[in-house]
């Protein structure tokens, strides 16, 4: 009769999965991205206050930045503001020459921070409205049917 075998491995603790992906090679893009944003955030602040609310640091490519905006408007807004965004790039040490600027057919990514202002489940009041309706409507159907 054979004896059972005791696990010679240590017991061990999962790791968080967002450090488990970043220690990988396959978490490169992840890094990246988070480097962007936080770029993006160390850039807003330099940028002239119409510009800072409609425009997201899409990418860095060596010495070319590239923006993107939500219409054609902003679009034209942000080229004219050229030499303006290339000297903020150049106050947080990034060494850019060239920007591009792309019209999203949606709206850009926004920061968390600016999404949650109202809290993560905030609806708007047309929303509420709606909703409250909707339900008047299912109980008006069920007591039509009970009578």
């Amino acid at each position: 009769m054979s004896e059972p075998k005791s696990s010679a491995r240590p017991a061990s603790t999962p790791k968080p999965a967002l450090d488990a992906v970043m220690a990988d090679k396959s978490g490169n893009p992840l890094r990246r991205a988070l480097w962007l944003d936080a770029l993006d955030r160390e850039l807003r602040p330099h940028l002239p206050p119409t510009l800072a609310t409609r425009c997201r640091l899409a990418n860095v490519n060596g010495e070319h930045l590239v923006f993107l905006v939500e219409s054609p408007v902003w679009h034209a807004k942000v080229r004219l503001a050229e030499a303006q965004l290339i000297d903020a790039a150049r106050s947080i040490g990034l060494k850019v020459t060239k920007v591009t600027v792309k019209t999203a057919s949606a709206p850009p990514p926004r920061s968390p921070a600016l999404d949650n202002r109202n809290g993560p489940h905030a609806v708007s009041a047309a929303t509420h409205k709606g909703l409250r309706d909707a339900l008047a409507c299912l109980h008006d159907v069920d007591s039509s049917s009970t009578s």
